[in-house]
C-alpha cells in the first residue's frame, strides 16, 4: 500500500463517501480507508427489515440525488447499501475496505499526521474522520446480573424474530429502534414486552404530508445544538415512527393497542427478576406532548402560509394509559427468553491523538473543522445541525470541510516510516 497520501478518510458510510466526491472535485489526492465494506453500519448493525425513517426524496448525497419512481417511499436495507455502492462506483471513489485505522497521531507536532493501519503506517497532510457518532453498543452493567439462561443481545445484533429462542421478548428502550423491533415481533406472533423511556413520537403524515416534510419547513433539521435545552440533548433517541410497510405512525399508544405489554423504566436485574421504574405515564405524556407539540407548529405554519389542507379528524390513540404499572416482573414467570437491549450506542475516538474533544470525550469542531490544522470530522450526530448524520445533510457538511482543505497547501505528507 502507498505509504502517503495528500488526505485520508476514515470510513466509507455516507459521510466519507461525500467528502470524498468533493475532494474528487477538487483533484485532490485521497483515500477512503473501511474497516469492512462501504455502508458496513447499515449491512451488520440493522436488522433484516430495516427501512429508512426518512422519504427517499431526502437522499441527497452531493451528485446522486434519488432517481427512483417511489420518492415517498422509504428505502429497505439492501437499497440502502446499494445505493452507497452505486455512489462509489459512480464517482470512481478511491474505497480501500478491510482496512482498519487504529490510531491518528504526529510523531512531530508541526509534521504530517501518522495513520496507523492494519496495512500499515501512512502518512497524510489531512485527515477525515468519517466513523459517525454511533459506533459501539451501549448495554447497561447490570445486564451482567441477567441469568445465563436468558438470551441477551443489543439491537444492531437483531437480525429477525426467527434467529431468537422461542418464547416471549423483553426490549428496554423505547427509541426507534426498540419500538420498530417490538411492533416487528409482535406481528410476528412474539409476546414483546417493552421497557419505556424519555422518546419523542412524531405521526408518519398529518395533514395530508409526511411528517418530514413539514420538519423541513419548520426548519427542524436546521436546528444546532445552540438551540437544543442543553447540548447532551442530541445524543436524545430519535423518535418514534417507522418507514415500514409504506411508513407508518409508530408509538406506545398503538403499540399497547396491538397487544406489546408496556412497562416503565428497566432499573435493575437479579437474575430473572427485573426491577422498574414508576415514570410509565411520564414516558407516555413525554412522547404526547411532543407530537401535540409538532402538531401546534404545523398548524400554524399552514395558518401563516394561507394552504388549504383539511383538518386532521383521526382521534388520538391513549391505549398505553389502561396499562397497569408494575414495579417488578419475574422473566421465567412471563415465560420471556430473550432480551434485546435497544439502548442505543457510545462513541470513542480515543484512538485519535488530539486534545479537540470536550468533557465527554466528543470532538469539538466547527462544522468539522477542528483547532488541530488537517484534522476534520464529518457524520456527526449534530455536527452543525441536525441533519449532518443524515442522507440529507451530510453533504452539505462535506462540502464545507472540503473548501477549508482546499485552502490548505497540496503538499506531499513525509514522515519516517517504519
Amino acid at each position: 500500500m502507498k505509504g502517503q497520501y495528500d488526505t485520508v478518510v476514515i470510513g466509507a458510510g455516507q459521510a466519507g463517501l461525500a467528502a470524498s466526491y468533493y475532494l474528487m472535485q477538487q483533484g485532490r489526492e485521497h483515500i477512503i480507508f473501511e474497516r469492512e465494506w462501504i455502508g458496513e453500519s447499515w449491512r451488520s448493525g440493522k436488522w433484516d427489515s430495516f427501512t429508512l425513517v426518512t422519504p427517499n426524496y431526502m437522499l441527497q448525497l452531493p451528485g446522486f440525488t434519488y432517481e427512483g419512481d417511489n420518492p415517498e417511499g422509504f428505502l429497505k436495507k439492501k437499497k440502502i447499501i446499494q445505493y452507497l455502492e452505486d455512489y462509489a462506483a459512480r464517482f470512481s471513489l478511491p474505497v480501500k475496505t478491510g482496512v482498519e485505522v487504529s490510531a491518528v497521531k504526529k510523531p512531530d507536532s508541526r509534521g504530517a499526521f501518522l495513520v496507523e493501519t492494519s496495512d500499515g503506517p501512512v502518512a497524510a497532510s489531512n485527515v477525515v474522520v468519517a466513523t459517525g457518532t454511533f459506533q459501539e453498543p451501549r448495554i447497561p452493567a447490570f445486564s451482567s446480573r441477567l441469568a445465563p439462561e436468558i438470551h441477551q443481545l443489543h439491537s444492531s445484533e437483531y437480525r429477525n424474530p426467527q434467529e431468537l429462542p422461542p418464547g416471549a421478548v423483553l426490549i428496554a428502550g423505547s427509541g426507534q429502534s426498540g419500538c420498530q423491533i417490538a411492533d416487528e415481533l409482535n406481528e410476528a406472533g412474539r409476546e414483546v414486552f417493552l421497557c419505556t423511556g424519555q422518546a419523542d413520537r412524531l405521526p408518519r403524515r398529518y395533514r395530508g404530508r409526511d411528517s418530514f416534510w413539514w420538519a423541513e419547513k419548520l426548519g427542524i433539521f436546521e436546528h444546532t445544538v445552540e438551540d437544543l435545552p442543553s447540548p447532551d440533548a442530541r445524543f436524545k433517541a430519535n423518535p418514534q415512527v417507522s418507514g415500514k410497510d409504506g411508513g407508518k405512525t409508530l408509538g406506545l399508544h398503538q403499540l399497547a393497542a396491538d397487544g406489546v405489554k408496556l412497562l416503565g423504566r428497566l432499573e435493575g436485574i437479579d437474575g430473572t427478576k427485573i426491577y422498574l421504574g414508576n415514570d410509565l405515564e411520564d414516558n407516555l405524556a413525554q412522547a404526547d406532548n411532543f407530537a401535540a407539540e409538532f402538531k401546534k407548529g404545523v398548524d400554524k405554519y399552514i395558518e401563516k402560509a394561507g394552504m388549504d389542507l383539511p383538518k386532521e379528524e383521526k382521534p388520538e390513540l391513549k391505549a398505553g394509559y389502561e396499562t397497569e404499572a408494575v414495579e417488578q416482573l419475574d422473566l421465567e414467570k412471563a415465560g420471556i427468553t430473550t432480551v434485546i437491549w435497544a439502548t442505543g450506542y457510545d462513541f470513542n475516538f480515543s484512538w485519535i491523538d488530539f486534545p479537540v474533544y470536550d468533557e465527554a470525550g466528543y470532538p469539538v469542531q466547527e462544522r468539522g473543522v477542528t483547532k488541530e490544522p488537517g484534522l476534520y470530522f464529518v457524520g456527526l450526530h449534530f455536527l452543525h445541525d441536525r441533519k449532518s448524520g443524515l442522507l440529507l445533510g451530510v453533504g452539505d457538511d462535506a462540502a464545507h470541510v472540503a473548501e477549508h482543505i482546499a485552502s490548505r497547501p497540496v503538499e506531499p505528507a513525509l514522515v519516517n516510516q517504519k
